[in-house]
């Protein structure tokens, strides 16, 4: 097996896009063409999550424990953001479904992204690609804009936050 070498944020990404397929199967260049990543970076991701035991060594079987373990308590420390200047992007975090039904605030984070219709404070997505791979899947945005609660958010966001992960993972 390969050196692990560190995750990439983009891996939190494809791993979230294979929960959000939930049980409907899929393929590499799928995950490629979905998340608007290269197939090799594709590979390569699930070759680094299967190292750090986020997939089965097969690469078809999420470890939801332990994806869910590493989003509590890892992913703010390893790949911190604070929101920006005010730009026109996609919601994310509380300003975005699910936790918009929970949270009202005056205060929207959003992803710069050109075609975005939400003014708010900027935070940088995992990946470049990542507004557009989200606009097209709702449950995948769901998924990307609660671990952006976890990276952004306050503790009552970050909390609420876990609590719908664990609801969709487990």
């Amino acid at each position: 097996m390969k050196k692990h070498s560190g995750m990439r944020p983009h891996d939190i990404a494809v791993l979230l896009k294979i929960a959000a397929k939930g049980d409907n199967p899929w393929m590499m260049k799928d995950l490629s063409v979905e998340l608007g990543i290269s197939a090799s970076e594709v590979s390569e991701s699930l070759n680094r999550s299967a190292i750090a035991g986020l997939i089965a060594l097969d690469k078809k079987r999420l470890m939801k424990l332990a994806i869910l373990d590493f989003l509590e308590h890892g992913l703010r420390y390893v790949y911190p953001q604070r929101p920006g200047s005010l730009v026109r992007g996609v919601p994310t975090s509380h300003a975005a479904l699910p936790l918009n039904k929970e949270i009202f605030s005056d205060e929207s984070y959003v992803w710069p992204y050109w075609e975005g219709t939400v003014r708010g404070e900027s935070v940088e997505p995992l990946y470049p690609n990542l507004p557009e791979a989200c606009l097209k899947d709702p449950v995948f945005y769901e998924y990307m804009a609660l671990c952006d609660a976890l990276r952004v958010g306050r503790v009552r966001e970050r909390n609420l936050a876990i609590i719908e992960l664990r609801k969709r993972l487990c």
